[in-house]
């Protein structure tokens, strides 16, 4: 079987179609999260930062992913300008996994969440990611994997970011 110059159009496909590792993050005040009245992760000012881990995800879209959520310039500077990052002004992380970001709404009134990695692999890559966090000498909190969840947050700003890593690695917005 020949595939000729239809391989790379074949692959680009394959490639677009990935699903990101993707995320909210929120400037915040304060966060915490509750499990049954009980606090499991509580921060003062940082990021809160809502996780969706993907089937294919690996340690590179992980490492990607924590490099710019640590310095990302979101926090304001001496003039008021967004100029500092969380490294530079020693906030700290909130990390909920949070596997309802992959939800595809385009068919029905149930969203599928076909995307999302499986229970098994999105913990394992989970814990994964916040020790590559960890790496950054930051103050990581974090809830609790697989379990139902009180969030609660004050926005600062508001400054609410959505990333993933495939728009980190498009060459057209600069990527990284």
């Amino acid at each position: 079987m020949r595939f000729g110059k239809n391989i790379h159009i074949i692959l680009f496909i394959i490639y677009v179609r990935r699903a990101p590792v993707r995320i909210v993050l929120q400037r915040v005040k304060r966060a915490v999260v509750r499990i049954e009245g009980e606090i499991v992760g509580e921060i003062g000012h940082g990021f809160l930062v809502l996780a969706g881990i993907a089937r294919e995800d690996t340690e590179v879209d992980y490492r990607l992913m924590a490099e710019k959520i640590v310095n990302l310039r979101v926090f304001e500077d001496e003039e008021g300008k967004m100029n500092r990052s969380l490294l530079e002004t020693g906030g700290s992380l909130l990390v909920v996994s949070q596997f309802t970001l992959f939800a595809d709404c385009r068919k029905g009134r149930r969203p599928s969440f076909i995307n999302a990695a499986p229970p098994e692999k999105a913990s394992a890559d989970f814990d994964l990611f916040i020790s590559i966090l960890k790496e950054n000498a930051i103050r990581v909190e974090t809830g609790r994997f697989g379990t139902m969840m009180d969030v609660e947050l004050v926005n600062s700003g508001p400054v609410t970011i959505i990333m993933d890593t495939q728009e980190l690695r498009s060459t057209t917005r600069g990527g990284i």
